[in-house]
This record gives structure tokens, sequence and C-alpha cells, in this order.
């Protein structure tokens, strides 16, 4: 009995008293996400910063998230909207849009895969979101996580953690999530189709088509 007089004094004063069941959770997260970008080599460079940031922010009593803490500047730039300027000009200067100038037709997926921003803004107002916090959700569909961060900032920053979270980690995770669908959709004699090398894209080309 003496003994657990002791330590629940200890245990009070230490960062196992704060923790919350939401707190759990995403160390859970967290650490499922780090699993599969340092083990299983799913998109390290989205997964490994995501999971490592969500495995911080929820330790805690760090501080971290004070003004002069570590995460404070991460999110001063988020707020200010240093960050999504330059991931927009960090993805565009990466984006090769070669295959797409050797078979423009394949501007039609593209577009095709807008229809899920409808489909989850029209799911996110039947579950009772508004229309601001819908409009935050359903761009999630369009696979782009820069734009779901800024449009997110702008129009509903309470959600802009989770927002942050489910856009990258679920356009992290489509190299564990198409697999099963192509086999769904598609039979062994169509996946066994070689497709044609495209054709080559001129330097012309892409400077005219940056």
């Amino acid at each position: 009995m003496d003994i657990f007089t002791k330590i629940l004094p200890l245990f009070s004063l230490s960062g196992f008293s704060g923790l919350t069941l939401g707190n759990i959770i995403m160390l859970i997260v967290a650490a499922t996400l780090l699993y599969f970008a340092i083990v299983k080599k799913c998109e390290p460079l989205l997964l490994l910063p995501i999971s490592f940031g969500a495995l911080l922010v929820n330790l805690p009593l760090t501080g971290i998230m004070e003004e002069g803490g570590l995460l404070y500047f991460i999110s001063w730039g988020i707020e200010h909207e240093v960050y999504p300027c330059l991931i927009f000009m960090g993805i565009g200067a990466m984006t090769d849009f070669g295959p797409l100038l050797a078979n423009p037709i394949t501007l039609l997926l593209g577009a095709a895969a807008q229809v899920g921003v409808f489909v989850a803004l029209i799911g996110a107002v039947l579950l009772g979101f508004t229309i601001q916090e819908a409009g935050s959700i359903g761009i999630i569909g369009g696979a782009d996580g820069p734009t779901a961060i800024y449009l997110t900032v702008k129009m509903a920053p309470q959600l802009l953690g989770a927002i942050a979270v489910a856009a990258y980690s679920y356009m992290s995770l489509v190299p564990i999530i198409q697999p099963p669908i192509m086999k769904l959709l598609t039979t062994v004699e169509e996946r066994r189709i070689v497709m044609k090398q495209l054709r080559p894209v001129s330097r012309s080309e892409r400077i005219l088509f940056p």
C-alpha cells in the first residue's frame, strides 16, 4: 500500500496522467503509419513526417505547441499561409507532365477523379457538417494535399489537423488500397496486357507546357 501511495503522486506529475482517449488513438494511428513508412516502404516521404508529427503533438505535457516550442513555428507557418505557398511551388517544380503531354487523353482520368470531391462533399453535408466544413472535407477527394490544407485554413481551420492527416494518409496508402480494387474490377487477362511505351517528350514541349 505504501508503494502505491508513493507511486501515485509520481504518476500524476508524469505525462501519462495527461493522456486522453484521443491521444491514445492518435498515437496508435501514428505508430501504424510509421510502420507502413519504415517497414512497408509505403510513401515514406509523406507518411514518415506525418506520423512523426502526429506522435509529437499527441505526447501530453510537452509544451512543444506553445509559443517558442518546436511545433509552434510549423503551426505559425501554416496559419500565416507560408508553408502552403512553399508546398505549392515545390510540387509544381517537381511535377513531371511528360506522360500527359505524350498521351493527352489521360487528362480525362484526372478530370474524372474530381467526382470524388462532390461525393465527399455531399456525404459530409448528410452527416451534419456545415457547408464550409463539407467543402474542406470534399476537397480531399481531389487527391491534392496542399489544396486541402489551404482551403481548410480558409473555411474550417478547426478541422485542419484531421483533414491534413486524412488527405495525406489516404494518398500515401494508395499502393495498399489499389491492388485489391484492381483485382476486383479487372480480369487476369486484362492485367496481363503490356502497355506501349509512351513517345519521348521534347524539351520544347516541356517548356511550352510547364
